[in-house]
């Protein structure tokens, strides 16, 4: 049954609405709108970080790499620490998984709820001052509360997802998310340092305005008819726009009309980007706002996940879209 949808104004700020809208999770006790709080407080916190880059000696590699094979940057570890240190304080989350860590984190508490988060996506683009972003997903615990938490416990389909969102750091700072009841949008007001209600009820915008790849993938692809559906995209005189920071590219697309495709290649055969970590989250947001995100054959959501770094193709946008490129890949 679809919970029922308070409108509430422009401005608001999210504490508020967060409260105005906890009568929806009745079993939830206030848990996951405290958990939501916590992961707000942390982006404001790596927000204020990544304003001093340049000033202080926070940019750059640390010479390690993680298990997909970025660079780590110093700021990847900075934000990495900054929501592992504010989801283990607030106390509602049992476990986290992160892009930037090898394994899970026990948090060894009571907590209901398992949070998987890529802390600095577009990392690579700090050093030239291009919009990165923050990726999180929120689940329930699946073991039973007096059992160790499990690995099963983060290998849920994305379809359980309880809550996901990004928060986007640019021009503005932007706190994107959703709890299965449509998609609102929250601008950080630093005077105030609160994030307030900017976007209500966001859908994605039908216009077909963009495609995002990065075409330097060209002779690569092991989907050809990815080719196809670009250059089809190309005839329309749709414009091309790829940033290469995921949660920059989505917003974009979101709020612009556009479709990001991520394909399989020689190089990453079963995609790169992690679906723990950015696809389920964005997955979530984008059917939420009226939209589509798939792997080749199958809904990025309906993906059972077998291990926490696990990879996926990428495709997602306005319905219309991605359907066409579907039907592309699959003739």
């Amino acid at each position: 049954m679809e919970k029922s949808r308070i409108d509430l104004p422009i401005g608001i700020t999210l504490d508020r609405f967060i409260k105005s809208n906890q009568s929806q999770y009745p079993n939830a006790a206030g848990e996951l709108s405290q958990l939501l709080r916590d992961i707000a407080l942390a982006s404001k916190v790596v927000n204020r970080e990544i304003n001093k880059a340049g000033l202080v000696d926070i940019m750059g590699y640390v010479g390690v790499t993680n298990s997909g094979g970025d660079h780590q940057q110093k700021l990847d570890l900075l934000a990495n620490t900054r929501f592992t240190r504010a989801l283990s304080k607030g106390g509602e989350a049992c476990g986290i998984a992160s892009e930037e860590t090898e394994q899970f984190i026990d948090l060894k508490n009571d907590g209901k709820y398992i949070v998987t988060i890529d802390p600095l996506d577009g990392s690579n683009n700090i050093d030239v001052n291009v919009s990165i972003g923050t990726i999180f997903s929120i689940y329930k615990k699946q073991t039973p509360a007096s059992e160790p938490l499990q690995a099963s416990d983060f290998l849920q389909k994305g379809r359980t997802q309880i809550a996901a969102g990004y928060i986007l750091y640019g021009a503005s700072t932007m706190l994107v998310f959703s709890t299965g009841n449509g998609v609102n949008g929250f601008t950080y007001e630093t005077t105030l340092g609160e994030y307030v209600l900017s976007h209500p009820s966001m859908v994605f915008n039908n216009a077909n305005t963009y495609f995002s790849m990065n075409e330097g993938l060209s002779f690569d692809l092991l989907d050809k008819g990815v080719t196809s559906y670009i250059n089809e995209c190309k005839e329309k005189r749709m414009s091309g726009r790829y940033i290469g920071s995921l949660a920059a590219d989505f917003h974009r697309n979101l709020l612009k009309g556009g479709i990001f495709i991520y394909p399989r290649t020689n190089q990453y055969p079963n995609g790169k980007l992690r679906l723990l970590f950015e696809a389920n989250a964005l997955a979530f947001i984008a059917e939420q706002a009226g939209g589509l995100a798939s792997a080749n054959e199958i809904a990025i959501l309906d993906i059972q996940p077998t291990s926490i770094h696990q990879t996926v193709p990428f495709y997602t946008g306005p319905k219309e879209m991605v359907d066409s490129l579907l039907a592309h890949i699959n003739l």
